[in-house]
């Protein structure tokens, strides 16, 4: 190879410039909105497409696939699922303050069901979207550019009438940035573009007297109305909403409480984790007021019905829901969009603005061009009318011409010389008529029928609507206020139009504060089965079953429903468990798996101990690993809130053996798989921290290991079976810390 063709370059640079160049397209060029039509490249190139293929809202609807394929083919060649989706969320009026596509068929609904695949669905543009965006593209308004193998040509906006950015808001994901707008009322932004227009220094303070706020399509309300003001101005913030909570007499006496409106940020897949969160607090008896939820929602609107007890607190009950779940959320709000090429953050007035000076633009060129297509006709008009008041003469002209060429030029520069003329007067006049080029080919054009009298006098009355027109396009661009005065008689026909009344309610609403029912505290019995399934029962239905619950389960212990419990692994973890969490009732119930209740995975572990973490507080604790580590920790540093915290160190390779409280043991026994046994006092272990990882208990020989450890109290016997013999440890020869230990004889 030639070495004059190799470039050699710093690889980190070529991935640093391809990076930002990947960064800045997905900005641009997808997944960021454009300030002035609001809408992302995906979105104006669906909406143009459907206008090019002339699917109005008059028109019959046609087969969402064929809007995808041709978009795709002329426009947008990303893919046709991203197609669709835009086109699917255009037409959902749950997600949009103003939907601009007309959906048929299914296009999902709010409860989260995608829409049927695009061969089923059919769609067609909705008037408010060709009279407020497509109008006028014909008139030189924006400018076109060519689509990417630049064999069409596509606008690089759309001529918004309307502030669509904050009608419709906007959500995407682009690289290092996201943008969240809101959507609000039309009505309410087209009144603050009004203001703006009849005082461009008025403040976000004075804006917001007509913006009071965001309005969701799935209304609610919004609480922190003193904190939107910073929001509108910074363009950031958050914004607290809640949904709509009314109630109704149920039967029997009871109340049912109906929720009507939801958050916006519920709409999908939320409404069913709303509906399960509600039911998970009965489960867990954080409330006891539920008698039964349904979800009878509709195309009609939202309805979901909570049945509650006759003597529920219904005040407390609603406050527990805005604290425990998803019916109080909030929606951040970050207003990113792409202003003059380039990402920005704007607040509600320079959004305003931006749209407002667009608009101007926007009219600015389309009555630039309405005006130089009136001027034209009126020199064709006037060429017209003039050539009507000396007809003979061109008719002379016309007679005595070879072809059209020799008649213009007779017309137009006055050239008689070639023409015969039957009067030499003719010849003089006809040298003097110099019409225009453009006039010259009307008269040429002209029909015999344009001579009847009528028809002269139509043609005048035509010239006079033009010269009208034209005094008025030159009055609208030579003074701002005639434009401003059109633009805001253009904003007033949307809004009467298109305007609806306002979904959302703003205030400040107060904080939320519900009392917890106290649990009367008692003494109840943990059981732990060897699966690893977990229940609590009370102590009566304990001692009635005693000799079976001991005999069926391998960690039996009593706690305080209040309190947690403890569960040591052989991973060296240690996860606590509110009681709370844990079933209780009857005895011959199964209960749950401890990983439904804790970060314990019965895959990955295996409990070493359970206790319960109040019997911790008042004794040390004993590790003895399989690597022969051993060391005792103070139980109050297992007193901890958090479900899993490491109960010791581990050094590669091991893992906790055993875990036991120390109450009365005395000794220690450590057997090895190679049959040593080492007895030594416990208080030869020192005291550690939680975080240490102890000391040698004995010496191992090449590839043994401790499998397993037993305690000695000096007052019982205690007996093992090993190797098939009973053996009394008892009678073992006590040893030291740190040495090899004993084989059992026999």
């Amino acid at each position: 190879m030639d070495d004059s063709r190799i470039i050699k370059t710093e690889y980190s640079e070529v991935m640093q410039k391809s990076y930002i160049d990947y960064a800045m397209s997905v900005i641009i060029a997808r997944a960021l909105p454009d300030v002035r039509d609001g809408l992302k490249p995906v979105q104006r190139r669906t909406l143009y497409d459907m206008h090019e293929l002339g699917i109005r809202h008059d028109r019959p609807y046609r087969k969402s696939a064929r809007i995808v394929g041709d978009t795709m083919g002329k426009y947008h060649p990303h893919g046709d699922s991203s197609i669709y989706e835009a086109l699917v969320v255009m037409t959902q009026e749950f997600k949009k303050g103003m939907p601009l596509v007309d959906g048929h068929g299914n296009f999902g609904n709010i409860e989260g069901d995608g829409a049927a695949a695009m061969r089923y669905t059919e769609a067609r543009l909705q008037k408010v979207t060709q009279e407020a965006f497509l109008a006028d593209l014909d008139k030189n308004v924006v400018d076109f550019i060519p689509n990417f193998d630049e064999t069409e040509k596509e606008p690089s906006v759309l001529p918004a009438k309307v502030p669509n950015l904050l009608v419709n808001g906007s959500e995407g994901i682009a690289v290092g940035m996201a943008t969240s707008i809101p959507p609000h009322n039309l009505s309410e932004v087209i009144d603050a573009a009004k203001a703006y227009m009849n005082n461009p220094d008025i403040t976000t303070e004075e804006l917001m007297r007509y913006v009071k706020g965001p309005d969701f399509p799935t209304g609610g309300i919004v609480i922190n109305k003193d904190e939107l003001l910073s929001i509108y101005e910074t363009g950031t913030g958050k914004i607290k909403i809640r949904g709509k909570v009314e109630t109704e007499k149920g039967k029997g006496g009871k109340t049912n409480l109906v929720i009507t409106q939801i958050p916006y940020p519920m709409i999908g897949a939320n409404i069913g984790k709303f509906l399960s969160d509600v039911a998970n607090l009965a489960e867990t008896k954080k409330t006891q007021d539920i008698v039964d939820i349904s979800n009878q929602s509709s195309k009609e609107g939202i309805r979901i019905v909570i049945e509650l007890k006759k003597d529920a607190d219904v005040h407390n009950f609603v406050n527990m829901l805005y604290k425990k779940t998803r019916l109080e959320d909030t929606f951040g709000v970050n207003m990113l969009a792409i202003s003059g090429g380039r990402p920005e953050t704007m607040g509600l007035r320079q959004i305003i603005k931006e749209n407002v000076d667009f608009q101007f633009e926007v009219a600015r060129r389309k009555y630039k061009t309405l005006l130089e297509k009136e001027q034209e006709r009126k020199e064709v008009q006037e060429g017209l009318i003039k050539a009507c008041n000396v007809i003979d003469l061109i008719i002379e002209i016309l007679r005595g011409s070879k072809d059209r060429a020799m008649v213009k030029a007779c017309l137009v520069d006055g050239k008689t010389d070639p023409v015969k003329f039957k009067y030499k007067e003719s010849k003089i006049m006809a040298a003097q008529l110099r019409f225009t080029e453009k006039q010259a080919n009307a008269i040429l054009d002209m029909r015999l029928y344009k001579l009847i009298g009528l028809e002269l006098e139509a043609l005048i009355k035509e010239h006079e609507e033009t010269m009208a027109n034209i005094y008025r396009y030159e009055d609208i661009l030579e003074r701002r206020d005639s434009m401003a005065m059109v633009i805001m008689n253009e904003l007033d026909a949307m809004k009467k139009e298109y305007g609806r009344p306002r979904r959302t309610v703003i205030e400040n609403g107060e904080e939320a504060v519900y009392e917890e029912k106290k649990i009367e505290e008692m003494e109840v019995m943990c059981l732990i089965d060897r699966f690893g399934y977990v229940k609590t029962v009370d102590m009566p239905t304990y001692e009635r079953n005693k000799e079976s619950a001991d005999a069926e389960n391998k960690y039996v212990f009593p706690c305080k429903n209040t309190g947690r419990i403890c569960v040591f692994t052989n991973t060296g973890q240690l996860h606590t468990i509110k009681v709370q969490d844990l079933p209780f009732g009857k005895f011959r119930d199964k209960g749950v798996p401890l990983d439904n209740v804790s970060n314990y995975s019965a895959e990955k572990e295996r409990i070493v101990l359970a206790v319960s973490q109040s019997r911790l507080n008042m004794h040390r604790v004993i590790f003895g690993t399989k690597l022969s580590m051993v060391k005792t920790v103070d139980g109050g540093e297992f007193d901890v809130t958090k479900r899993t915290v490491a109960a010791t160190k581990l050094q590669d390779g091991d893992e906790v053996v055993s875990v036991a409280v120390w109450k009365e043991q005395t000794d220690i026994v450590l057997r090895t798989v190679g049959g040593y046994f080492l007895r030594f006092p416990i208080e030869e272990i020192p005291e550690k921290k939680k975080s240490a990882v102890g000391v040698r208990g004995m010496k191992l020989g090449n590839k043994d290991y401790v499998e397993n450890i037993y305690y000695i109290q000096n007052t019982e016997e205690q007996l093992i079976e090993y190797k098939e013999k009973t053996m009394e440890l008892n009678k073992l020869k006590a040893g030291k810390r740190d040495s090899k230990g004993t084989k059992p004889r026999g």
